[in-house]
């Protein structure tokens, strides 16, 4: 679907240089002299590959909608992930560099919207957040707690996270899976 550039917004997917990329970053300028136009930062879903691009306002891209289906992670088999679909029970395979850094919070049985473009996985989204338990910790110090300092943390996954003082192994919390950043204590 044609849209003008003036309508780009961040986790738009464009087809640009027969390639798919993904908005990053967009900003619109308009410059006192001069037509307005968009500047995009965007990474190719392919490779990776990055690209700043400058689209006048007048300009019109486009937008690629995809197709987001729940599928049920299932195991890993050493660079490969396998995922099960939800409603025609099809399983797919796809790389661990496909979700990157977020695959170490891949849970057996975890529900995640797998992107489709044209019946071919682009993207996986996995939920916001998960719980996991503190297996190692540095032990709580008493007056520790007032501070906003963080100290390292073990997570049950194997995952290193910085989380606040007052934490203690067996602690269960809610972390980012985005980017493996505390959030909060687990209720």
């Amino acid at each position: 679907m044609k849209i003008s550039a003036s309508d780009i917004r961040i986790g738009d997917v464009l087809e640009c240089n027969d390639k798919l990329w993904v908005v990053l970053k967009v900003q619109h300028v308009k410059p006192g002299k001069g037509g307005a136009f968009a500047q995009t930062e965007m990474k190719a879903l392919k490779d990776g590959q990055r690209l700043n691009e400058r689209f006048r306002t007048v300009d019109t891209v486009e937008k690629v909608f995809l197709e987001e289906l729940d599928f049920q992670f299932l195991y890993k088999d050493g660079n490969d992930l396998f995922f099960m679909n939800q409603s025609t029970f099809n399983q797919i395979q796809l790389p661990v560099d496909m979700i990157g850094y977020s695959a170490a919070f891949l849970e057996d049985g975890m529900i995640v919207k797998v992107c489709m473009y044209e019946n071919n996985p682009i993207s996986v989204k996995l939920p916001q957040s998960v719980i996991l338990e503190i297996v190692e910790a540095d032990p709580v110090v008493k007056g520790q707690t007032a501070t906003s300092s963080y100290k390292p943390a073990l997570l049950s996954n194997g995952v290193k996270i910085m989380v606040p003082q007052h934490i203690e192994a067996g602690t269960r919390v809610v972390v980012n899976t985005s980017d493996g950043s505390y959030v909060e204590r687990a209720k």
